[in-house]
């Protein structure tokens, strides 16, 4: 196989061949997975991560990429199901633990989310989105400054990261300080995140 390829059909293509060569190859699926998703054919893909798992059973990376599919078909319970996986193969992969979290934000349950969110960071105590689900989820359980502190925490480390200005925002309005919750939804617009209107519009009151 090439080491560098310009064209990712081409890519693909060996793989497939490099795969029908040698079958048991788990490495082999789960690259051609990864091909697949730059393609967005999540079937395919799916497909190619589960060959991976077949043939290498412990290959947390690969559960977690099935888990990410099936978060992009709205399916929590196969997100929940594939990232808890891949942390049973690797207790120390934070990615997974993160995913955790984020599936039980979805479904309300912050302390749950935080417990798995800990996990995450106790292993990568700079991941940003395990920090950023942790202020989200202290900002659901009403501990507006809680989440005050973990979003400047976010934005010392990453100042362009937008949703923790956002969620910043959302926890300074909630202690009625609203000249910083403006300020903050502001940098989270400029950096691209997608507030939600209705929050902009109760923010144009406190407008100097």
């Amino acid at each position: 196989m090439k080491e560098r390829y310009d064209d990712l059909d081409e890519y693909i293509a060996d793989m497939k061949q490099a795969i029908s060569d040698t079958a048991q190859c788990a490495t082999h699926h789960y690259n051609l997975g990864l091909a697949l998703l730059s393609k967005r054919d999540f079937t395919a893909a799916e497909e190619a991560f589960l060959n991976a798992v077949r043939n290498a059973p412990h290959l947390a990376e690969a559960y977690v990429q099935l888990g990410g599919i099936c978060m992009e078909r709205g399916d929590l319970d196969g997100c929940l199901h594939y990232n808890e996986e891949a942390a049973n193969c690797r207790a120390k992969f934070p990615t997974p633990w993160s995913n955790i979290a984020f599936v039980h934000l979805q479904r309300g349950q912050p302390d749950k989310a935080i417990g798995a969110l800990q996990k995450a960071l106790k292993w990568d105590p700079k991941f940003i989105q395990a920090k950023n689900g942790l202020a989200t989820a202290w900002y659901m359980k009403g501990d507006f400054k809680k989440c005050e502190e973990i979003c400047e925490d976010i934005i010392a480390q990453e100042p362009g990261f937008a949703p923790a200005w956002n969620n910043l925002a959302l926890a300074c309005f909630d202690q009625k300080n609203y000249a910083k919750a403006v300020e903050a939804i502001d940098k989270a617009r400029e950096y691209g995140f997608d507030v939600q209107e209705g929050f902009l519009e109760e923010l144009k009151t406190y407008r100097v």
